[in-house]
Parts: structure tokens; C-alpha cells; sequence
């Protein structure tokens, strides 16, 4: 099987279609799957993702009058993009309240032209497009799953800042729960 390689080195089976709506069902699907504190596994749609990077604390430039789960803003490839403590964002304790190595960070860019079907038809748009580094503790590896496998949690399971983010979750073979999130419920959730 040949592997084409995403921009910050993820590794995506050419046989996948990277601009293919993540609502199709009855086929298995790539997954970047990551971890935030204190121990929450995660995983997003790879057809949601720009780009995996590092990024140093010192380079993230704080912006006054924002929630407390927007961390600044950060100068990427000439852009700006939006810094979110993602597990603050999703009702976690915020990164800061961990013993991390708080000198960089690992985020996941996420753009909403990437999650457009039609990425050329949009290309001229790109000025005023949203970008958003998603900052997580580690990222880990691929999962394949099968959109079907989503399963709707138990309400009683979910925290209210969760929900508007929740895609589902996915029970795994060896009874691991991995939460399925939506990035572009992330994104709207930007002011």
C-alpha cells in the first residue's frame, strides 16, 4: 500500500481521499489520535488537520479580553494563528496547572479551508480564513475506524463543555473509550 506523507510529517495511505466529507460512512477512516491532560485520549478526523507542529511558549503572544482557553496568537507561515488550550476549551484543567515542559508546545493546525470539500473554489479566500493551533500534551499515532463504530455517550458521562464539541465516542477492541471530537464545532466556537 503507497503513503503520502500531510504537511509536519503525518502519515496518510494514499488510497484515503483527503478532501472527502467526514460525514461518508461504511468506511475506515484515518484518525489522529492525542492525548491532553491529565489523561484523556482524543481523536480528530486527519481530513480536519493542516498540519502537526511545535511551538515555543515564547512565541505565542497572549491577547487581552479573551477567554481563558485562548492562550494568543502565534505568526505561522506568515498567518495568524489562533493558540487554544484545547483540554481547557473542552471542560479539562487548563495545560498551564500540569507539570508539562512548559518551554513548547505540540499543536494540531487545524484551518477552515481545510475542511472545505472544495479547497481551489476557496483558495482565493485564504486572507480571512480562521486558523487554529489546537495545543495538546503529546500527540500519539493513527487509528482507523469506521464512522459507524461513533457511538453517542450516556449524557450523564458528558460535561455541558464537552457537548458542543462531542462527535461521539468509540469503544475499542480492547474496551479503551477514545473521545471522537468535530473541529469545526472548534472552530465556531472562536470568537
Amino acid at each position: 500500500m503507497k503513503s503520502d506523507f500531510l504537511p509536519g510529517g503525518i502519515l496518510v495511505p494514499s488510497n484515503t481521499n483527503p478532501t472527502a466529507e467526514v460525514g461518508q460512512s461504511s468506511a475506515n477512516l484515518p484518525f489522529l489520535r492525542f492525548r491532553l491532560v491529565p489523561d484523556t485520549s482524543v481523536l480528530l478526523p486527519v481530513q480536519q488537520i493542516t498540519e502537526v507542529i511545535t511551538i515555543a511558549t515564547h512565541e505565542i503572544v497572549p491577547i487581552p479580553n479573551l477567554p481563558a482557553w485562548v492562550m494568543g496568537v502565534h505568526n505561522w507561515r506568515g498567518e495568524v494563528l489562533w493558540m487554544v488550550d484545547l483540554g481547557q476549551l473542552i471542560g479539562l484543567d487548563p495545560l498551564y496547572q500540569h507539570a508539562t515542559n512548559h518551554s513548547s508546545y505540540t499543536a494540531i493546525a487545524i484551518s477552515e479551508t481545510q475542511l472545505m470539500p472544495n479547497r481551489q473554489a476557496v483558495a482565493s479566500q485564504t486572507a480571512n480564513r480562521k486558523l487554529l493551533g489546537l495545543v495538546v500534551n503529546q500527540v500519539e499515532d493513527m487509528e482507523w475506524l469506521n464512522l459507524d463504530a461513533i457511538q453517542s455517550p450516556p449524557p450523564a458521562s458528558v460535561t455541558p463543555e464537552l457537548v458542543p464539541f462531542l462527535r461521539g465516542l468509540w469503544l475499542k477492541s480492547n474496551g479503551e473509550i477514545l473521545t471522537v471530537l468535530d473541529s469545526r464545532s472548534i472552530l465556531a466556537a472562536m470568537p
